[in-house]
């Protein structure tokens, strides 16, 4: 049997939306949406929160998370890569409590939309296949890169120069491009540990609908996630 832990990194510092991880979705704070499915999904045997902020540990405790330390400072800066929170967390893991995973997955709290359903399936892309390094979420691309521009000199110029728009002038043409979503990532422990990567090598996707693909990261983003989830509860209550 494997190990599978959840590590949901929540800062309490946010410049698009201040204070985020704590503002209300609907009826609970934007990260209780992600603690509530990890806790749902039958995968996963620990859920985590990373975080440097007292209001959002009490928080997650409260929904039923995990807060085994606060996140030094310095690892909770805007720019700090998901790396070193990674491996800041499996090291503690493994020597406060001699405690070693097989499989982490990182569940951003600013993919609320995400279901349990979601989470696992992901997870059972990776374990099923060895040979893969790591699992990542997708949709479908919004936006073709096919049909991209770019400005230089005031003059819009293709941003792939090597595609003939010509070939692709309606949109059933277009090949599927798949934009990373947020909503799950999944790598084997041994790989963050030892080679020190997380969406490198091998990587497999796992595709999610576009309206459980809200990353939030701005106030139009809140409102989407708003509409989106109002909808969810009316089709179930239908």
């Amino acid at each position: 049997m494997l190990n599978v832990i959840a590590i949901i990194p929540a800062r309490g510092g946010s410049k698009g939306v201040p204070r985020k991880n704590i503002r209300l979705l609907g009826d609970k704070p934007l990260i209780a949406w992600t603690i509530e499915t990890s806790l749902r999904s039958k995968i996963l045997d620990r859920v985590i929160v990373s975080t440097d902020d007292h209001d959002i540990a009490e928080l997650s405790v409260k929904v039923g998370a995990e807060i085994p330390f606060l996140r030094p400072s310095e690892l909770a800066k805007d720019d700090t890569p998901d790396l070193p929170v990674y491996l800041h967390i499996l090291d503690y893991l493994a020597k406060q409590e001699n405690y070693h995973p097989d499989v982490v997955v990182w569940l951003r709290p600013t993919s609320p939309l995400r279901l349990a359903e979601d989470v696992e399936n992901t997870v059972n892309i990776l374990i099923s296949n060895e040979q893969l390094d790591c699992v990542r979420s997708v949709c479908l691309a919004e936006h073709h890169p096919y049909w991209m521009k770019k400005l230089e000199d005031n003059c819009l110029i293709p941003f792939l120069h090597e595609i003939d728009e010509n070939k692709f002038y309606r949109r059933q043409l277009l090949p599927p491009v798949y934009r990373l979503n947020g909503a799950v990532d999944v790598s084997w422990c041994k790989n963050v540990i030892e080679k020190k990567q997380l969406y490198a090598g091998k990587m497999a996707g796992y595709i999610m609908p576009p309206e459980r693909s809200v990353d939030i990261d701005s106030e139009l983003d809140f409102a989407l996630a708003e509409i989106l989830l109002n909808r969810r509860n009316n089709e179930s209550n239908n």
